[in-house]
This record gives structure tokens, sequence and C-alpha cells, in this order.
């Protein structure tokens, strides 16, 4: 098999990884070539001992089955958000550096993601990101420079000890000094980060939270849920949520069941009204509830 080819088969079996649903079609016209020469791909792949399933018509996926896969697809699929920290990594490297601009457009060949390519980067971001890890690690308080509450409304300066950023880095946990609370920050709500002389002084108060895969918060005991989704609900779901998709299950070839554990109902609840039509609340009373008083908020402002 030539170089090309291989390139395309690599290229396949990651479109078969990806939480994203595609089609033969899709494949092939996103490698440029006919339909009959994705199917040869995948029936080579099955030859070679490679468990494939057809999890609803023309989509080929690898099977549970394939536990290497399983495991595998967790060290190479970048999120855009995993992408960000990758870039900052590279970015430390002049840009006269060959090996650098060879592996961001590898990279972005094999895994298909966009943000690898990208040379340029949000420079304050990981500027951010880097000194609220240091502060954790010095145990310095930190103060966040116009800091844009989306609870309060306002944009001012918080003083807080970091305990800890979330895996994607998108948000913190911090202890409030002013108010005396711990509370989820957003990383992305801050202009910058300056870290201050002064020691932790409440580390005897931090806790984290729950963050569920909708990335809502909380401190109370989670609760479940299970939902019944469309396709086209499952593939809005992990696109958007990737950790979602350790939570679902096929049930027929048309629907999915979402069984998982929430912090709160604020984020389950964005993802239910926006998709009433196709998505349905299964043994779920306190979610019924929560959207009926959320649509019931909406008629009486908007008179509906």
């Amino acid at each position: 098999m030539d170089q090309p080819k291989i390139e395309r088969l690599l290229k396949v079996m990651m479109f078969m990884m990806e939480p994203h649903l595609y089609t033969i079609a899709d494949m092939a016209k996103k490698l440029n070539v006919n339909r009959r020469t994705i199917y040869r791909y995948v029936e080579t792949l099955k030859e070679a001992g490679f468990y494939v399933e057809e999890v609803q018509k023309s989509v080929p996926k690898f099977g549970k089955k394939n536990n290497f896969f399983k495991d595998i697809s967790k060290v190479i699929y970048f999120t855009d958000e995993e992408a960000l920290i990758f870039n900052q990594l590279l970015d430390g490297l002049s840009e006269t550096n060959v090996l650098k601009r060879n592996l961001r457009k590898k990279l972005s060949a094999v895994y298909n993601c966009t943000s690898i390519e990208k040379s340029a980067i949000n420079t304050q971001l990981s500027q951010n990101v880097r000194l609220l890890n240091e502060s954790k690690k010095k145990k310095k308080l930190v103060m966040l420079k116009n800091y844009a509450s989306s609870h309060s409304g306002k944009v001012r300066d918080r003083l807080v000890e970091v305990l800890d950023l979330t895996p994607n880095h998108m948000q913190m946990w911090c202890f409030d000094v002013e108010d005396m609370k711990n509370k989820l920050f957003n990383v992305t709500r801050v202009d910058s980060v300056e870290i201050q002389e002064t020691d932790w002084q409440f580390e005897s108060m931090h806790q984290k939270g729950n963050i569920d895969i909708f990335r809502t918060s909380d401190y109370s005991e989670p609760k479940r849920v299970r939902l019944k989704l469309s396709v086209m609900a499952r593939n809005l779901l992990v696109e958007e949520f990737p950790l979602a998709e350790d939570y679902l299950s096929k049930t027929d070839e048309n629907h999915w069941l979402l069984d998982t554990q929430i912090s709160n109902f604020k984020g389950v609840g964005r993802f239910v009204m926006g998709l009433l039509d196709e998505v349905e609340i299964i043994d779920s009373p306190e979610l019924k509830k929560y959207i009926e008083e959320q649509l019931k908020k909406f008629s009486k402002v908007y008179g509906c």
C-alpha cells in the first residue's frame, strides 16, 4: 500500500473513532474519493481483525470489543481545549524551528483538528493559565484582574486562592477571600492574573465541588438523570460535551439513552429546552419539574 493510501486509511480510522457519526459518504467527501474506496478500507480493517459495527445505516464505527481503540482514542483525540494546551507547548519553540511547523501540520492532517494547525493562539489566556498553576504550586494569593461575573453582571478585581484547575483548563476552583466562599471561576473571563506576595491564609477552608458532563458545578449531592435522545440530539451532545459519550448507550436504530449524574439542572436544562422535540426525560421527575418551571417563566415574560 502506497503512502497516500496509508494516510487515507489512517484518516478513515480516526473518523471511525471520533464521537461524531460520519457516514461512508461523509468520509468519501472529506477524503475526496468515491464511496467504494471507503467501503474497501472498512473491509480491509475487518480482514485485519478489527471489530467494526454499523451503528447506523452507512455509519461504521469501531465496536466496544476493540479495547485497544477505546484506550488509545483517549490519548490521541484532541479537543479544541486540549489543542490550546498543546499549542502552548509548541509556542515556546522558535517560529524558525522546522520541527515545530511539521508537528502542527502532521497533527492537523492526522487528527483532523484545525486548532492545532493554527500557529497563533490566545497568548494572554495561555499566560493566565500558567500563572494560575504557578500560584497553586507556590500557595500564593492571586488577583484576577477585571473578572467579568455572569452571576453579578459586574466586572471587577477578585482576590482568590486557586485550589485547582479543571482538566480542560477553562475553569478553576478558588477560595474567594472577600466573600469567604469556595467558587468556580471561568479562566476566559479574566483579563490578566497577578500573583501576590501573600501566602494562602484559608487552606483549611478549601473545598472543591462537583462538575458534571455539562460543565455545571455544585457542592450538593449529584442527581441522576436519564434522557432518551434522537440521533441529532446525541450528535449535538457529544460534539458540545465530549465527556457525555461514556454515559451513552444505543437503545435502537434511531435512539440513544443518556444515564448520568449531574451537579445541578442548569446545564442539562439548557440542553433539553434547546431540543424539546429531540429529547425525552425518563425517570427524572426533578428535572421535569425544573423544565416546567423554566418554561412557565418564559411564558410569563414573553406572554406565550
